[in-house]
């Protein structure tokens, strides 16, 4: 064979393995990318936030595992990249133990961000967080248990439920205790006499058999980016460190140090941590409030 035709199939296998985004040349750095990830985790908006009004209010929410008004079930980390916009998106889904529905929380950190915008008269509200109801407060209302003390209707689900509707879909409801504890989920130890699987139990149960459904989709993720971005990766196992501890920022952590060097260089390939994966709900306590 001749050198030349060597060198011509060996470049493709290369396009074609998932290394052409190596060499990637990038406008934006690791650093820039860590210093972003560090202010979310202090709550102070960067300046890729809209400059707004004198009384607007701006929030910049970091990724958390362990908030005590939401019960975490499924959690992932999309990354976004090109030769000069980037974005990280966290998303988590759970139960929400305050608003009374569950739900899939967005956080978006990057560059080019569609940042969300509540308005009023007084003011604005801005915000790097999106949110998906999965199962709207009513339907969580529909399947509560009916009898027993009132401790024991409180977000317990009716042995009698047959299904409940996730996003606009039937799901049937297992009652049976062994499908729920194959995935480390318990009944509720307290005011359960009859061992009920609990709201929050049936968004991790239907994180774990119907991801399909209690996922965000590309379309909910792209709301709040640029449509022609391209995703780089979706991680899926990750080490997390707790949000609470704030002398551990995350650039001083490998986890968000790999994702820099993802985006700036645009291969997946450079994702080979060293640390052990975490971010499985039952590592963490959440909800708890």
């Amino acid at each position: 064979m001749k050198p030349i035709l060597i060198i011509g199939l060996l470049t493709l296998a290369l396009l074609f393995s998932g290394v052409t985004n190596t060499f990637f040349k990038t406008s934006f750095t690791e650093k820039e990318i860590l210093t972003q990830l560090d202010l979310a985790f202090k709550g102070i908006p960067s300046e890729y936030y809209p400059a707004g009004k004198k009384d607007d209010i701006k929030y910049n929410f970091f990724f958390d595992l362990e908030h005590g008004y939401f019960a975490t079930a499924g959690n992932r980390i999309h990354l976004y990249a090109d030769a000069s916009r980037w974005a990280i998106v966290f998303e988590k889904n759970g139960y929400a133990n305050r608003g009374g529905d569950a739900e899939i929380e967005l956080d978006y950190i990057g560059n080019c961000i569609n940042y969300p915008i509540d308005k009023y008269p007084e003011r604005n509200y801005i915000t790097n967080a999106s949110r998906i109801i999965l199962i709207i407060g009513e339907e969580y209302e529909r399947i509560q248990n009916k009898s027993g003390s009132e401790m024991e209707q409180f977000e317990l689900v009716d042995p009698n439920a047959n299904y409940v509707i996730v996003r606009g879909h039937k799901v049937k409801i297992e009652h049976i205790e062994k499908k729920y504890t194959h995935f480390g989920i318990k009944p509720r130890a307290f005011d359960n006499p009859k061992r009920l699987i609990n709201f929050e139990g049936l968004v991790r149960y239907f994180s774990e058999t119907h991801p399909l459904i209690m996922n965000a989709t590309e379309y909910d993720i792209k709301a709040h980016l640029p449509s022609d971005l391209p995703e780089i990766s979706i991680i899926d196992k990750f080490h997390f460190e707790s949000v609470y501890q704030k002398h551990i920022l995350p650039s001083n952590q490998e986890t968000y140090q790999l994702i820099a060097k993802v985006l700036v260089t645009g291969n997946p390939g450079f994702w080979k941590p060293k640390n052990k994966p975490n971010n499985h709900w039952s590592n963490w306590e959440s909800g708890n409030l």
